[in-house]
C-alpha cells in the first residue's frame, strides 16, 4: 500500500503540467473545519495545486466539525460565482446531497475528499484513503498485540459524531471486523451485541472532545483496556483522560490520521498504532481532475475494484505484530503532514 502511494507521488511530482492559457477556471475547496492538521494540509495541497495549473482557488470550511450549514452556503457561493468544480470533506454527507446535486446539475464536477457521500454516488468522484481498511488495520493490529487477551478485552469506541457520516461509520466498523468482532449493519455503528464493546461516544475529532468522551466511557466502565479512536487528536484527548486517573499505561489506543504530531504520539507511547493518510494527495489529485473537467469535460475514474480513487493507506507503529503490515515511526514521519 504505501508502495502504491509514493508510485503515485512520483507519478505527480514528475508531471509538469502548463498552467491555464487564461485564468478563467476557478474552483473551490469546502473542508469540516479550518484547524484540524488533516484539512490544513489538505487545503495546501490544493493551493500548491491551484497555482501550478493557474486555477484560481477560492477556500471555505465549517466552524467545527458537524457545521452542515456552513458548507451548504459554500456550495451556493460556488455555483454562484461559476466555479468548475468543488472538492468537499462533507460534516453530514447524507444531508448535503442535495445542495451537491444543486451544483452538479449547474455544471459543476463535485469530487468528494476523503469522506464519501451517502451515497458514495451523489458526488461525481471521491478521492480517499480507504477508510475501513485504515480501520482494519489498526483492529487487527490491536488484537494481535493482546494475543489471547483479546477475547476478554473492554473497548471503548470513540467516534465523530451522532451523524454518523460515513468516514466515521467506516473506521469503526473496520476497526472491529480487523479486531474480530461481528457486525450488525456494516452502514452504522452502535448496533454491535459483542459484550467486549463497552459503548459508543462522539469527540467531533478534536481533542476536548476526545477528553470528555473518554471520561464518559470511563465512567459506563474504569476498567476499559482498548480504545478505538477516529482521529490522532481525539486519541490525545483520550490520554489525558486516562492520564488523569493514572491508566495512561495499561490501555492500548489506536487511530486513524497519520499527521506529525499523531506519529509522534506512536513514537512517544501515546498512541500504539495509527493508519495513516495522505490528504496533499487527494487535493492535489482533485485540483488536477476539476483541470481536465473544464479542459474536455472528462470525470475521474475510480480505482479499479473499488468505488472511488484509493489515495493508499500506511499502518504505522514501532511494535509490528505478524501478519499485518506497517512501517515504523521514522518511516511515518518522512511521509506525515501537519
Amino acid at each position: 500500500m504505501i508502495r502504491k502511494f509514493l508510485a503515485t507521488a512520483s507519478v505527480l511530482a514528475a508531471m509538469a503540467a502548463a498552467p491555464a492559457a487564461a485564468a478563467d477556471i476557478s474552483a473551490c475547496l469546502i473542508t469540516k473545519t479550518d484547524t484540524n492538521p488533516f484539512f490544513v494540509k489538505m487545503k495546501e495541497g490544493a493551493t500548491a495545486k491551484a497555482e501550478e495549473l493557474g486555477i484560481e482557488l477560492k477556500s471555505f470550511a465549517g466552524k467545527i466539525d458537524g457545521d452542515h450549514e456552513t458548507q451548504v452556503a459554500a456550495i451556493e457561493t460556488c455555483i454562484a460565482d461559476g466555479a468548475k468544480g468543488i472538492l468537499l470533506t462533507a460534516s453530514d454527507t447524507s444531508s448535503i446531497v442535495p445542495a451537491v446535486k444543486q451544483a452538479r446539475d449547474n455544471g459543476l464536477l463535485v469530487i468528494a475528499l476523503d469522506t464519501p457521500l451517502s451515497p458514495i454516488d451523489a458526488a461525481d468522484a471521491t478521492f480517499a484513503t480507504d477508510n475501513f481498511l485504515a480501520g482494519e488495520l489498526i483492529g487487527k493490529w490491536a488484537a494481535a498485540s493482546l494475543g489471547d487477551d483479546a477475547a476478554n478485552a473492554k473497548i471503548g469506541m470513540l467516534d465523530l459524531a451522532i451523524s454518523q457520516p460515513t468516514v466515521g461509520v467506516l473506521r469503526d466498523q473496520g476497526f472491529l471486523q480487523g479486531f474480530g468482532i461481528d457486525l450488525g449493519d456494516p452502514n452504522k455503528w452502535g448496533d454491535e451485541t459483542d459484550p467486549r464493546i463497552v459503548g459508543n461516544d462522539v469527540t467531533a475529532g478534536n481533542e476536548e472532545g476526545g477528553r470528555k468522551a473518554m471520561e464518559n466511557l470511563l465512567a459506563k466502565d474504569p476498567m476499559i483496556n482498548v480504545i478505538y479512536t477516529i482521529n490522532e487528536p481525539a486519541a490525545a484527548g483520550a490520554y489525558e483522560a486516562l492520564k488523569a486517573i493514572g491508566r495512561e499505561n495499561d490501555v492500548l489506543i489506536v487511530s486513524v490520521d497519520g499527521g506529525c504530531p499523531g506519529v509522534q504520539n506512536v513514537k512517544d507511547g501515546v498512541i500504539g498504532a495509527t493508519s495513516q493518510q495522505y490528504p496533499l494527495l487527494m487535493a492535489s489529485l482533485g485540483i488536477e481532475a476539476i483541470k481536465k473537467w473544464a479542459d474536455s469535460g472528462e470525470k475521474p475514474e475510480p480505482t479499479p475494484g473499488k468505488d472511488f480513487f484509493d489515495t493508499g493507506v500506511a499502518l504505522v507503529t514501532d511494535k509490528p505484530v505478524d501478519g499485518v503490515e506497517s512501517i515504523d515511526t521514522a518511516k511515518g514521519t518522512e511521509l506525515c503532514w501537519g
